[in-house]
């Protein structure tokens, strides 16, 4: 089991001193640091301590947190809402031998069988990925090649770097993004956020010959933001 380093690294990560801890479950911090070391609670205590960490017991006593990279334990740590997207799955990544998070490609070839194969990590495993170490590592990035001129002067065939939006609520208006959805597939857009009025996204074109549309987030499946192209 993994019970008692489990705790120390929830609660650290949290930015919890064992003091408020310990106050907050009703519980001496003594018997707190007995737990984050190797002591276990008893059942009623574990409920409370699962409780105020915001994650099962199940996870406490077999997930080991220290393998887990930064980006997964965040994603771990934050609330499921259905307005964020986060209720519709678990993103599939590829980590390093050392756990850290690498940069995933999708060229224009597998464009047709993302839509298909973007939450099976076995499809995710077969992309050529490789690292970028000056990007933060407690953010998740994806490559994906540009297809037609919509976003000029961003040219068809380039490839550009996004970052995991995991929040669909915080997306920016006038930004730029890929968005996955089951009726356009891939698509690189500029959005504006009507997701917390009416649950859609409005996606624009920088060629004006292609007309806006509009998207609902029940057919959203995953959305990346624009970070940088590369030359």
């Amino acid at each position: 089991m993994h019970l008692s380093a489990n705790i120390k690294i929830l609660r650290k990560k949290k930015s919890i001193t064992q003091e408020t801890m310990a106050a907050s479950i009703g519980i001496s911090r003594s018997k707190l640091a007995g737990y984050e070391l190797n002591i276990n609670p008893p059942l009623e205590t574990l409920l409370l301590i699962a409780d105020y960490l915001g994650v099962s017991i199940d996870l406490l006593l077999r997930k080991n947190l220290e393998e887990l990279s930064e980006y997964k334990l965040r994603e771990l740590l934050d609330t499921d809402r259905f307005l964020k997207g986060k209720n519709l799955r678990i993103l599939a990544t590829t980590v390093d031998a050392e756990g850290k998070e690498l940069i995933e490609v999708v060229s224009q070839k597998v464009k047709a069988s993302y839509l298909a194969g973007f939450s099976d990590p076995d499809f995710i495993g077969e992309l050529p990925r490789f690292s970028l170490p000056f990007l933060p590592q407690d953010k998740k990035y994806r490559v994906f090649q540009i297809d037609g001129d919509s976003m000029l002067p961003i040219p068809d065939g380039a490839w550009i770097v996004c970052e995991y939006v995991d929040d669909w609520t915080r997306i920016k208006d006038g930004e730029k993004y890929v968005v996955l959805t089951e009726s356009e597939g891939i698509t690189f857009k500029i959005a504006y956020n009507t997701v917390k009025e009416n649950e859609k996204l409005l996606l624009c074109s920088s060629n004006p010959i292609f007309k806006p549309f509009e998207v609902d987030i029940r057919s959203i499946r995953e959305v990346w933001m624009f970070r940088l192209m590369i030359v």
